[in-house]
């Protein structure tokens, strides 16, 4: 283990790294854009450890790091709003989010981020760029277990911030072997306000949507492949939303 990856279980660095990351991330959601609120309820009494939250992904950083901040707020008891930016005194770190190696390892920046939870994992279809088949690293895994066995983790199950991407069948194997409490999330306006990192404006003034839903009702004894179906429903990530997004699309240009 590295000496980043000791640091980031050290409560006390996770909490310097949120309150840097914070302070210079609030302007960006709540005063150069607008960040709307969805299903903090449904955060209410979640157990303290085997909870996996699953969302879409739309840029590499902004869309964690903006978790972290809502989810410091209701720690606070602040229901669907940030408000000021005190929870940074003492935000939530019970948190872990997996992330791309590859990524993590792409910039001092990005390895700085490693600090504030980050589960790296070996992408299982690219690799510096190139095409590459791999079986699930047994590895990775155990990364992700061993942070359920304590904590809330948040993954990305299609791994891309690529819309209506096919998801990892390894998620649906997590799901299936840990049986955690399962909470969808829908994010929307990243994409449009972020550059792919999340870390530089494209637009601003963009609306920027965080919805969470009630935790998934899952029967575990389903194949994984059937679970992971039903958690890209859940994100809205499934080919029916895909559809209903083109026939949006197509009754809009025609108008």
């Amino acid at each position: 283990m590295s000496v980043t990856d000791k640091l980031k279980h050290i409560r006390i660095i996770r909490t310097c790294v949120y309150a840097v990351v914070g302070v210079i991330t609030y302007p960006g959601l709540r005063i150069f854009n607008k960040l709307k609120i969805e299903g903090t309820e449904n955060l209410k009494n979640l157990p303290k450890k085997n909870v996996l939250f699953v969302s879409n992904h739309q840029t590499y950083f902004a869309d964690v790091i903006t978790f972290i901040h809502i989810l410091s707020a209701v720690k606070w008891r602040k229901k669907n709003r940030l408000g000021l930016p005190y929870y940074l005194l003492n935000p939530f770190t019970n948190l872990y989010y997996v992330a791309a190696e590859e990524t993590m390892k792409g910039s001092l920046i990005s390895r700085f981020f490693i600090l504030a939870g980050a589960l790296t994992v070996k992408r299982t279809w690219r690799a510096e760029g190139k095409e590459v088949r791999r079986g699930l690293d047994p590895s990775d895994t155990r990364k992700i277990n061993r942070a359920l066995d304590s904590s809330w983790v948040i993954t990305f199950p299609q791994g891309t911030t690529k819309p209506f991407a096919p998801g990892r069948k390894g998620t649906g194997y997590i799901i299936k072997n840990n049986q955690p409490t399962v909470v969808p999330v829908v994010i929307n306006g990243f994409w449009r306000a972020f550059n792919k990192k999340g870390l530089a404006f494209k637009k601003k003034g963009s609306i920027l949507t965080v919805k969470f839903k009630e935790p998934m009702v899952i029967d575990y004894t389903q194949p994984a492949e059937i679970i992971l179906e039903q958690v890209m429903d859940a994100i809205e990530q499934s080919k029916k939303y895909m559809l209903k997004g083109k026939h949006h699309l197509m009754n809009v240009l025609d108008k």
